[in-house]
């Protein structure tokens, strides 16, 4: 993605539910180098910020209901997230959770678009997002797997007004003329266990190493590094915990 900042309609954070989040503390740390920082307050529930230097570039937390599976999440910044809720179910999706007030961080959605893909709603007040993105480490690039890809293109340009880049393979998400992420087509190439999802991809210096040192933190190789045809080099990995993830070469967004 082209921004450095959240963009209304645009992804503006990335956050893990995970099932063992000291776990997960060890493994991104050993991975991208974040410094973890865990909220102190017993009503946070342990929900934990991962910086690189002062920037915060994604969150780490528990699982908070026994049938939240352990995923990463990717949310997208609203200006008003009672309204954002309304155009989702207007559009065909289903509201989860929220809309719910953070403290005085902002305000949060959970929602389920038509053809099963969780995601969320944020509507900044103290905290915006994330504070760095394309850089190692940071927010890069999000991706939509779908077996509708037709229902989701007509819900989420409805919803958030994004515009469409589309080729025989692949469909690109843009605002303002810049493209933050994508949609793939499930087909036959996932278990049909394997429910439409949201994945966000994140920068690093090099997709071959970080594939290494995941796999010695515990981790598993999903799809081995590639260069995609006239795109970026690319890595799908896989957490000890089992949350799946995208990396790319930084420098190679939009």
């Amino acid at each position: 993605m082209t921004f450095d900042k959240p963009v209304p309609g645009g992804p503006c954070w990335a956050e893990l539910g995970t099932s063992d989040l000291e776990g997960a503390k060890r493994f991104y740390t050993d991975l991208f180098g974040w410094r973890p920082e865990t909220d102190p307050r017993e009503e946070a529930g342990g929900y934990t910020m991962a910086r690189l230097g002062d920037a915060a570039v994604a969150a780490l937390s528990p699982l908070y209901q026994e049938s939240q599976p352990v995923a990463w999440n990717v949310s997208f910044a609203v200006p008003d997230a009672d309204a954002a809720a309304r155009k989702v179910e207007e559009a065909g999706g289903t509201i989860v959770l929220g809309p719910m007030d953070v403290f005085d961080a902002g305000r949060f959605v959970v929602a389920v678009d038509p053809t099963g893909a969780a995601f969320q709603l944020w509507q900044a007040r103290a905290f915006p997002g994330a504070g760095l993105f394309n850089a190692p480490g940071s927010l890069g690039w999000v991706e939509l797997a779908t077996r509708e890809t037709d229902r989701a293109r007509d819900f989420y340009t409805t919803v958030f007004g994004w515009s469409v880049n589309a080729s025989q393979w692949y469909t690109q998400w843009g605002l303002g003329g810049e493209d933050f992420g994508g949609m793939a087509d499930m087909g036959d190439r996932f278990p049909p266990q394997v429910p439409p999802h949201w994945m966000p991809y994140f920068a690093v210096e090099d997709v071959d190493a970080t594939a290494q040192v995941a796999v010695g933190a515990g981790g598993q190789v999903v799809v081995e590094p590639a260069t995609v045809p006239d795109g970026p080099r690319i890595a799908v990995l896989r957490d000890p915990q089992g949350a799946t993830f995208g990396v790319h070469r930084a420098g190679d967004e939009g």
